[in-house]
């Protein structure tokens, strides 16, 4: 293969990545208007209990179909169990917890913290290096999401106690990442997907119980419609899109679009919800923009 092909092919791969990075963003930040009516018109963790089992119960018939590999001992399924618990049952458990109070906006703001604790932790957990100019748009995207939550702070959208349980559940989602990072290579992404989110439902059904009580199920047009798309989009194509992802690029290049997170949750929020956008929420995103410009050249 000739020097001229080989980067064509490195660019063709790099637009690919770029698109499917954008693509996974904007579809895990769409998560945030259903899932903020599931934790107000149903039982926010019974309904995440259904959304896990029935994405696992897809995605094992999938991989089924595919003749995928699931794990045949003990230590590969206790990884998977690991992943499910802090992928799924604590992420999205504490993120449903506090979006019953928080806006679902607020929701993808915090959540766009991820990138910047991932970077801090990734050069010694994952041997990634942290450039200067990576760092630099690390903490400028990490300034704009601060500037958009000081504005927000008093409005009753963000909540002292809302936020600190949701950035619990960030703390899961970058510990999640960086068990991926680790065991990737002993796991098929879609057998790997199916098993974690299948145990995230079982873990998750005593804190239903717990916190909850009985399930009870108003099936009202606006749920059932947001628990399909969940289920479908987001558990089972976001998923899978987000560990392949994982597995072709660096954990901090991949998780900075995090950042983009509050553009499209913001936008969508306004749109489906009515919920307000600012022109401080727009300098801190375009702060967030320019940071994520220069992680990708870092």
């Amino acid at each position: 293969m000739s020097t001229a092909t080989r980067a064509a092919a490195a660019g063709h791969a790099q637009r690919l990545g770029l698109a499917l990075a954008l693509l996974y963003v904007f579809l895990w930040a769409s998560a945030f208007v259903p899932s903020k009516v599931l934790s107000t018109e149903g039982q926010p963790l019974w309904m995440l209990v259904i959304r896990f089992l029935l994405a696992g119960a897809v995605l094992i018939a999938l991989a089924r179909a595919a003749h995928r590999h699931f794990p045949t001992d003990a230590r590969g399924w206790l990884e998977l169990l690991l992943l499910g618990v802090l992928t799924n049952a604590l992420n999205l458990g504490l993120t449903y917890i506090s979006l019953g109070h928080l806006s679902s906006g607020m929701g993808a703001i915090l959540a766009s913290t991820n990138p910047l604790i991932l970077a801090l932790l990734a050069p010694r957990l994952l041997s990634e290096p942290l450039t200067k100019r990576k760092g630099l748009g690390l903490l400028l995207g990490f300034g704009g999401v601060v500037a958009i939550m000081i504005v927000r702070a008093g409005t009753g959208t963000a909540r002292p106690q809302d936020v600190a349980i949701n950035v619990l559940g960030v703390l899961a989602a970058v510990s999640s990442t960086i068990l991926y990072k680790r065991i990737q290579s002993r796991h098929d992404v879609v057998a790997a997907t199916a098993a974690q989110l299948t145990c995230a439902g079982l873990v998750l059904i005593p804190a239903a119980f717990l916190l909850e009580g009985s399930f009870r199920l108003v099936a009202t047009p606006e749920l059932m419609g947001s628990m399909a798309y969940l289920v479908l989009i987001v558990s089972v194509g976001a998923s899978l899109l987000w560990f392949w992802l994982l597995t072709h690029g660096e954990a901090s290049r991949v998780s900075a679009f995090y950042f983009l997170t509050p553009a499209f949750g913001l936008a969508l929020g306004a749109l489906l919800l009515g919920e307000h956008v600012t022109a401080h929420d727009l300098l801190g995103l375009a702060a967030i923009a320019l940071g994520i410009s220069l992680v990708q050249s870092g």
